[in-house]
């Protein structure tokens, strides 16, 4: 970003997609609002909602824009988008700025139809395939990489069968991470990337169908769990019920789901890939407290990502725990001038420290990440200034040392204050009284079996990766 830059208390968020089919021929567009409301957390720059009616012209009504939810969707706008097929979307840009025009379902127009299209997750060889489209007459209209995916899917429907036959195609040129949500005249498909590395489940009320990022999603619109989308897999759901075309699918072992999403991105009553990620953040706490147990008085937890983790610390090292913050839940995310000062007090607008929890006491603090440092810095300051003895930071992560190209908002490797500093420097740097992160060897414990992708701890991606930041490469 230029001239904004973004503060939060760990790193960005991915994007949310939701879908629903009623095939009674009800209105979808409430339901759509209430899934994208629950998966709010996942982007909160931007975000819209496109339906069609399948049992009339099938013209696609969209609306998007930049904000939350409710600030984008009134009741009335609701009540205009008329249509028993749809698909929304929440935005956090990681390639892309945040710009009206980015806003995402994507709405394509072509020779065979309309289809509307919402992408979570980050191509590796976006510029590549944009480069290779604009040479043959395209026109791009953002300047973001799922309106490449949107381009392939329409120009291989062209020659394809079927809508669902063009997604394979162009998940055969795509390659990075993507959930795909599309809605075509008649259909919903659904399409996740071989890797795993973003999720997608299938969820079911009554006669109606939903594509979701995450299971909480699906509950809150009153319907039921029904399955994971597999890696690689592609399902379509018409009247006729659900098809699947797992032919893209790689082998368990090669798969590689994102790590973070059990650590920092997914509400904590979801459940991917059949791992709860509650349960994953009381592992990740327990596995911290054996391997830097402390003399403390209390385990504290940074809202809301560090909150289970330290409640995992808690029972497994006896200390109590307790709450030592107020999150004010109305400020969003913040945008402000890049000046280390405004910096600063955001964080203080974010979270107060509960003094008379605090004073006097030995304080173990647990947080999800350390990126850039200077958040942590703040609020160990603040717990200190507050009457906190002592803190002791514990970071369900390990240390960031390696940019993701899969649309986690990992900085480049020059800002993250791990690359160029070690674990005694970065304690000093913070003024923690002591300093642990997860280990690497640990982090199966979160998952079980799953195989997963860590490449912003280790370096080993799971796929080629280009050999420069493209998180920003079209603005």
């Amino acid at each position: 970003m230029t001239e904004y830059e973004r503060v939060s208390t760990g790193t960005g968020e991915e994007c949310g997609v939701f879908a629903a089919y009623d095939m009674d021929g009800r209105d979808v567009a409430a339901s759509i609002y209430y899934g994208l409301f629950a998966l709010q957390h996942r982007g909160q720059e931007s975000c819209g909602i496109a339906v069609t009616d399948t049992f009339g012209e099938r013209k696609v009504l969209s609306r998007k824009g930049l904000g939350h939810v409710d600030d984008v969707f009134s009741e009335e706008i609701l009540a205009e988008l008329k249509g028993n097929l749809g698909v929304g979307h929440v935005r956090y840009s990681t390639a892309g700025g945040t710009r009206a025009e980015n806003a995402q379902p994507l709405v394509i127009n072509y020779v065979k139809g309309t289809l509307a299209i919402a992408h979570n997750g980050n191509l590796v060889n976006a510029i590549e395939l944009r480069k290779e489209l604009e040479y043959t007459g395209a026109i791009f209209q953002t300047t973001i990489d799922s309106e490449v995916i949107a381009y392939h899917v329409a120009r291989e429907r062209l020659n394809a069968r079927t809508a669902e036959e063009a997604v394979k195609r162009a998940m055969g040129k795509i390659k990075g991470a993507y959930a795909l949500a599309v809605i075509s005249p008649r259909k919903m498909i659904g399409a996740r990337d071989p890797f795993g590395l973003k999720p997608l489940c299938i969820g079911k009320r009554e006669n109606t169908y939903f594509l979701a990022s995450e299971s909480c999603a699906i509950v809150a619109v009153g319907g039921e769990f029904v399955r994971d989308v597999a890696p690689g897999e592609i399902v379509t759901i018409t009247r006729d019920g659900i098809a699947s075309d797992t032919s893209m699918e790689l082998p368990a072992e090669k798969q590689a789901r994102c790590i973070f999403e059990y650590i920092y991105f997914a509400r904590t009553d979801s459940t991917i890939d059949g791992v709860n990620v509650y349960h994953a953040r009381i592992l990740a706490g327990k596995a911290l407290a054996e391997s830097y147990p402390v003399d403390a008085d209390l385990v504290v937890g940074v809202p809301d990502s560090g909150l289970v983790a330290a409640k995992g610390y808690s029972e497994q090292s006896g200390i109590p725990f307790g709450m030592a913050f107020h999150k004010n839940s109305y400020v969003g995310r913040t945008f402000i001038k890049p000046k280390q000062s405004d910096r600063e007090s955001s964080v203080k607008i974010k979270l107060n420290v509960i003094s008379e929890v605090v004073k006097g006491k030995r304080i173990v603090m647990v947080d999800d990440s350390i990126v850039r440092g200077t958040t942590c810095a703040n609020i160990i300051h603040m717990l200190k200034n507050a009457g906190a003895k002592e803190v002791h930071v514990r970071i369900s992560s390990p240390p960031f040392l390696y940019p993701c190209y899969f649309g986690t908002d990992v900085p480049s490797d020059e800002q993250l204050i791990a690359h160029s500093h070690t674990t005694e420097e970065i304690r000093e740097l913070i003024g923690a009284d002591s300093l642990g992160y997860m280990e690497i060897g640990k982090l199966k414990n979160m998952v079980g079996d799953l195989k997963y992708c860590d490449a912003c701890f280790t370096g080993n991606y799971p796929m080629e990766v280009p050999g420069k930041d493209i998180s920003r490469a079209f603005e």
